[in-house]
């Protein structure tokens, strides 16, 4: 069986930026699972998957258009320190949740000058290059269910709560 829309497919995968660092990795947690052709993961991810088979193991590199897009300066704001009532201390790297137009945004404080925050709302990749290596461990016909839920429901199709 090959990856291909509608099916459900397990990857274990190791994530590295430019510089080599390790980001984000699934190797000894269970494999990320999705559904493919649903958008569940970066479109160049989701387009190098694609006719792969079980045991399948590659290196792709992805640029931003394809995974978390171009920094958006725009989504960079300074807002007054009194509005994060309650937080005793407001360093680089916190991350608060922030209410927007489509929902819930994750912002990032870049930098705290006096009363001045600097928030940051790209994502943390966005911009970034992303090196992926990817094993395929496992492909399976999706549910009907999980096609009209638009996502997979775990390695055995079942919705777990």
């Amino acid at each position: 069986m090959q990856v291909s829309d509608n099916t459900v497919v397990a990857i274990e995968y190791t994530l590295k930026n430019d510089a080599g660092d390790v980001v984000d990795s699934s190797v000894g947690h269970a494999p990320l699972t999705y559904l493919h052709g649903h958008h569940n993961i970066i479109s160049g991810l989701e387009h190098a998957l694609l006719g792969k088979k079980v045991g399948d193991s590659f290196t792709v590199t992805i640029p931003p258009e394809e995974a978390y897009g171009l920094r958006d300066e725009s989504m960079t704001q300074v807002v007054p320190r009194h509005l994060f009532q309650g937080v005793d201390e407001i360093v680089p790297g916190m991350k608060f949740h922030a209410e927007a137009e489509h929902g819930v945004n994750v912002v990032t404080v870049m930098e705290v000058k006096g009363d001045q925050v600097h928030l940051d709302a790209n994502h943390e990749l966005a911009g970034e290059t992303l090196h992926f290596d990817v094993v395929v461990q496992a492909i399976r016909a999706a549910t009907a269910e999980e096609i009209e839920h638009g996502h997979a429901h775990g390695l055995d199709g079942h919705h777990h709560h």
